[in-house]
Formats: structure tokens, C-alpha cells, sequence
């Protein structure tokens, strides 16, 4: 099993092999083409998204500044909105599902590195997939964790760390983000 192999499959991972720097590379430079285009240029824009993501809807708008590290691991739904400074380490599979927004500020990590200080100073590191369902608004600054789920038509508070998984129909608030209510009715 190569790197990158062991890295999707959440298995610890040498984050300095070759392969994986040369895909980081292009995602980087694919992410600062994105960021420098003009507004415009609209069509140019999603095109250039298009290079960076492994899946994405029909109708999709990432405000610039956009970063991620591998881009392929990426799938956006449908009606996918993002505000200014998205930040994805997408070591794992990052997966969204059909009219999520997101307001700026927010970072979506599924990578983390060993407790032990000597583990860690290997350059080994592992990762843990993101998952969040239809109908969820994010809030601004929120920071979501390896290995969370989100499911679907819920809010997460501006500000919350999404440290555990939150399902469906709730709201959810802080740090650590917590279940505040349900949401109750048809959502659509």
C-alpha cells in the first residue's frame, strides 16, 4: 500500500513522501491560481474549482481566499456556498451534501498527528473522513475536527469547534460544540 493509499484509508501515513508533496504542489498552486483570478471571471473560477475538487454539483460558489492540500478528496453537492477564507486538509475524504453554506473563516481539518512528541517528529500522521449532510449552514470561524459527522438540516453556531459528531436536525453551539435544540417541522 502506497502513502497516499494509507493516508484515505486512515492509516498513519509518511506526509514527506514524494508522491504526496508532488499532489499537494499542484492542489497548491491550482488554489493560488483560484485565489489571483479575477472575479470576473466567474466561469474561469468554477473551472479552476473543477481541477481542484474530486466531485462537485452543477451550481457551487467558493468566495476566494480558498486553501485545501489535495483537492481530490473533495465532493460538494449541490447549491454549495462557501464564504471567504474556506480552509479544507483534506487527507481524508471531506463530503458534503446538497445545499450546505458555510460563512467565512471556517477550517475542516480530517488531519491530526501523534500525542508523542517523538511519533509526531517522524513526520507520521493520520486522518479521519468529514462528512456533512443536506441542508446544513455552518456559521463563521467554525472549526470542525477529523472523523466528525454533521447530519442533515443542521446549524452549527458561529464560532463552535466541532469536536463530535451532530445528528440531524439540530442546532449546535460552541466550544465544544454542543446540542443546543432541536429543530423541530418540515424542512425542506
Amino acid at each position: 500500500m502506497n502513502e497516499r493509499e494509507k493516508m484515505q484509508n486512515g492509516l498513519p501515513y509518511d506526509a514527506t513522501d514524494k508522491e504526496l508533496l508532488s499532489d499537494r504542489t499542484r492542489c497548491k498552486d491550482f488554489c493560488l491560481e483560484y485565489n489571483k483570478t479575477s472575479f470576473k471571471n466567474r466561469n474561469k473560477m468554477n473551472n479552476i474549482l473543477k481541477k481542484i475538487l474530486g466531485k462537485t454539483g452543477t451550481n457551487f460558489w467558493i468566495e476566494p481566499a480558498f486553501y485545501c492540500d489535495y483537492g481530490y478528496n473533495i465532493e460538494i453537492g449541490e447549491n454549495f456556498y462557501s464564504n471567504h477564507n474556506l480552509v479544507i486538509l483534506d487527507c481524508a475524504r471531506v463530503k458534503f451534501g446538497n445545499n450546505v453554506f458555510i460563512g467565512p473563516n471556517c477550517g475542516i481539518y480530517t488531519a491530526s498527528h501523534p500525542i508523542d512528541s517523538k511519533e509526531r517528529n517522524t513526520g507520521l500522521e493520520h486522518a479521519k473522513p468529514i462528512k456533512i449532510g443536506n441542508n446544513v449552514w455552518i456559521g463563521g470561524n467554525v472549526c470542525i475536527l477529523p472523523g466528525v459527522t454533521i447530519g442533515d438540516n443542521c446549524v452549527i453556531g458561529a464560532g463552535s469547534v466541532v469536536t463530535k459528531d451532530i445528528p440531524s436536525n439540530k442546532i449546535a453551539i460552541g466550544n465544544p460544540c454542543k446540542i443546543y435544540k432541536e429543530i423541530s417541522g418540515e424542512q425542506t
